[in-house]
């Protein structure tokens, strides 16, 4: 079980205490725990970032289950949100690698309004399991050309950790890099997250159940399942 977590603090008070220069941020959730059992590069992406995030509340109940700690969530969301408050207030460059041009440019209008003294730069890469080489030359060129102090990659889990791995050495800037996924649709409004009080118990995942039932079922019914007897081996047959 990954135990590289940030969140032994409010996630506020945790995520202040990261320093300004360049980091891999990756969070995970029963969903990425249960890939990475059956892909080895993106295990090895999750373990060798600098900071895990744990986004789901059954990451946070298998760390007191396992290690008797208790941690606090913290959402891709609550990610975003606090690095991008914390880059208005200095002013700086955003840059969003993923989804398509319809997300990216509502992401850029409504950025506008939210970060003011935000300059943001967006790219839509090939809609692909795998990049040629040309492909990730174009991106990377494009990362660089902006310069960016944050970079967000959403191109859903386990591709966007695996990219940002294994480019972590061409990636020449000094930003925090992290792949928040689905925050792209969020932001940009093509995709409601669950109310508040949904948020504050837990259950987050079931009002995206109901949302989206086709496309989820086989991720939470499944996918917990397979959770807890990953969960059960650890505790007790490790």
């Amino acid at each position: 079980m990954y135990l590289k977590f940030l969140s032994f603090l409010p996630y506020r008070s945790a995520l202040s205490t990261l320093p300004d220069r360049k980091l891999f941020i990756n969070t995970i959730n029963a969903h990425s725990y249960n890939i990475s059992k059956r892909d080895p590069l993106f295990a090895e992406a999750l373990t060798m970032g600098d900071v895990l995030v744990p986004d789901g509340v059954s990451i946070v109940l298998a760390v007191m289950l396992l290690k008797k700690i208790r941690i606090q969530r913290i959402a891709g969301w609550d990610l975003f949100a606090f690095e991008m408050e914390k880059l208005n207030k200095k002013g700086g460059v955003c840059f969003f690698l993923g989804s398509n041009e319809k997300v990216l440019e509502l992401i850029r209008e409504r950025a506008a309004k939210d970060y003011p003294n935000i300059r943001v730069a967006v790219y839509s890469p090939p809609y692909k399991s795998e990049f040629t080489e040309k492909e990730n030359m174009a991106i990377l060129d494009a990362i660089h050309a902006a310069n960016p102090d944050l970079l967000w990659i959403g191109m859903t889990a386990p591709k966007q950790e695996k990219w940002a791995y294994l480019h972590r050495e061409q990636l020449n800037v000094n930003c925090h890099i992290g792949a928040i996924g689905a925050v792209f649709d969020f932001y940009a409004g093509t995709l409601k997250r669950a109310p508040l009080r949904w948020q504050k118990v837990g259950m987050e995942w079931l009002y995206r159940l109901i949302m989206e039932p086709r496309r989820m079922w086989k991720r939470y019914f499944i996918g917990n399942f397979l959770f807890a007897y990953y969960l059960f081996k650890e505790k007790y047959c490790s």
